[in-house]
């Protein structure tokens, strides 16, 4: 039996036109985009298409499972676990300053539950957790899959970068929206994330999709839209997902950097009960959802119970020390991560008018990381993981008469010049003080659906 030709511009045409678009189609232009048959010119025309013309969400779904299926799929007997063992992941839409992952991993894992996170590195103005863990000495964020699975396995939680056969079109498709200013399509966004998490196995996701100034959606409308997208497509693909809306019109907790935000999460692990409290906030909120979905807990506020407990009592301390000396890391990192980390050796105070302040324009503070050192302009650019900023301040807090809005730390004097610039010009100060941004806004739950 013959096998009729594919043509990939056949199908970019119907996506140019606006006309539907069959799973089989969808499948056969992903595996060309895997093996290289459908060129980058025609991924990036497709791509183009698609932003202007959107996916219903048939087509976004069949997308995303022809992504997972384009490399090897993750699973139960993968890992060496029950079905009623269960894997649950978060994914975060990125910001400034959020290091959320690197605590609610152990925590959930303290809780009974096993999270295998396929994490990615910086883009653009947000921070990277991949980059963050490669501030560790030693960490490996590159484990073989079987390595990966053992630790998850044997200590309920493993933090990797994406390997090379795990949902490898959504590898390649991404890296041509990146320089085809393609990035910001909500099925795109859609099937990328999803594809890979639907490659780890996973039995329940929490999103937490962020909005504000500092988030790739500005608005929480444009949050919403995105988290309806990704609960809808996740339901057609079999996925119990829940997704959380949180603010990013602020930093979150009080660095942004890589090896400066490690410090930050190790200490919010040993002493939580110092933690910036819209960090905690949210990060206790994520952890609840993400029990309560793998039922590990009862509801919202058990979960919040279970996650508190394990903070409290030092278990998710103690679940991050070891897997970070599973991955290559220090045996004692959590008792001496300031030896380990290295943090740049010129601080410099920034300063601002005294008053409230009334706004900040995040994504510039996010710039100004990047323009430290401690970002890419360039996928191919090494970072300086030792740059950042230190004691940041958020909306509401007074500055000046001695108290700056924060601490950039710089290995070069004329870059740590350039930020402080970005950084003045970056927040705005005034005689009265504003209401507080929120952290958790929303939340968008739907029940789970049926495998395809």
């Amino acid at each position: 039996m013959s096998v009729e030709p594919f043509l990939p511009q056949e199908v970019i045409r119907k996506k140019r036109d606006k006309q539907p678009i069959s799973d089989a189609e969808i499948r056969r232009f992903v595996e060309g985009i895997t093996n290289g048959s459908v060129t980058h010119e025609q991924i990036s025309a497709f791509a183009m298409a698609v932003y202007f013309n959107d996916m219903s969400r048939e087509e976004c779904a069949a997308l995303t499972l022809a992504m997972r299926d384009s490399g090897r799929v993750m699973s139960h007997e993968t890992y060496g676990l029950r079905n009623d063992q269960p894997i649950v992941d978060k994914h975060s839409t990125g910001g400034v300053g959020d290091k959320v992952s690197l605590m609610l991993a152990p925590i959930v894992a303290a809780c009974g539950g096993y999270v295998p996170m396929i994490a990615g590195r910086g883009l653009g103005h947000s921070g990277g957790t991949v980059d963050k863990f490669q501030a560790i000495p030693g960490y490996d964020v590159f484990l073989s899959n079987d390595r990966f699975a053992e630790i998850t396995r044997s200590l309920g939680c493993s933090i990797i970068g994406q390997t090379e056969d795990l949902a490898p079109a959504d590898k390649i498709f991404y890296s041509v929206r990146d320089v085809t200013s393609t990035v910001e399509s909500i099925p795109l966004i859609t099937a990328s994330i999803l594809s890979k998490k639907l490659a780890a196995g996973l039995d329940a996701l929490v999103m937490d999709v962020k909005f504000g100034s500092g988030a790739f959606m500005d608005t929480q409308e444009k949050a919403e839209a995105l988290a309806a997208s990704i609960v809808s497509v996740a339901e057609a693909a079999g996925l119990s997902l829940s997704a959380l809306i949180t603010d990013m019109n602020q930093v979150l907790g009080t660095t942004a950097g890589n090896a400066v935000e490690v410090q930050e999460s190790v200490d919010f692990l040993n002493n939580p009960q110092h933690a910036d409290s819209r960090l905690r906030d949210v990060t206790l909120d994520l952890a609840a959802e993400m029990l309560s979905l793998a039922g590990l807990a009862g509801d919202f506020d058990q979960g919040r119970e279970k996650a508190l407990e394990a903070l409290h009592s030092g278990a998710a301390a103690k679940r991050f020390g070891m897997m970070i000396a599973a991955q290559g890391g220090p045996e004692d990192f959590m008792d001496n991560a300031a030896q380990y980390l290295k943090i740049a050796e010129h601080h410099i105070r920034v300063t601002l008018p005294e008053g409230f302040v009334s706004a900040i324009d995040t994504r510039a503070i996010g710039n100004a990381v990047i323009v430290l050192g401690g970002g890419r302009t360039d996928p191919a650019q090494t970072i300086d993981h030792s740059v950042g900023l230190i004691d940041i301040v958020g909306l509401g807090a007074h500055v000046g008469d001695g108290r700056p809005f924060c601490t950039v730390v710089a290995a070069d004097l004329d870059k740590a010049e350039a930020a402080i610039k970005m950084i003045k010009h970056a927040v705005t100060v005034s005689d009265k003080k504003p209401e507080g941004s929120a952290g958790v806004t929303a939340r968008i739950i739907r029940s789970e659906g049926s495998p395809r």
